[in-house]
């Protein structure tokens, strides 16, 4: 769809509340109001930036959360394992939850 020329031009009415609208969101997101647009007809959330950098918050987030439960996995199977380690997991489950759903939530509302 990008790349190629763009030689056709749409015409279309807005009201005073929907352009400025439009361009506020624009600017939020630092485009032309017509890159604007474009990004919204093609319906990517990589486009997003916010959504990339969540994404990749939440993987790093999930990545580390996954070592600290290895490590607490390592030590049950060497018979290492103490009742703070059954807790400690309980914690990381809760905040690996607690972390996804918030994802979940500001994407869901892109």
């Amino acid at each position: 769809m990008s790349g190629g020329k763009r030689d056709v031009i749409k015409p279309f009415r807005l009201t005073q509340a929907e352009a400025a609208l439009l361009k506020k969101q624009a600017e939020e997101s630092n485009l032309k109001e017509s890159e604007y647009l474009r990004l919204l007809l093609s319906q990517k959330p990589n486009d997003y930036p916010e959504i990339r950098i969540l994404l990749k918050d939440l993987i790093n987030e999930v990545n580390a959360i996954g070592n600290n439960i290895n490590q607490i996995t390592r030590n049950h199977n060497s018979k290492l394992y103490r009742v703070e380690d059954r807790e400690m997991l309980t914690a990381y489950m809760k905040k690996l939850n607690l972390t996804v759903r918030e994802a979940v939530e500001k994407i869901g509302n892109q």
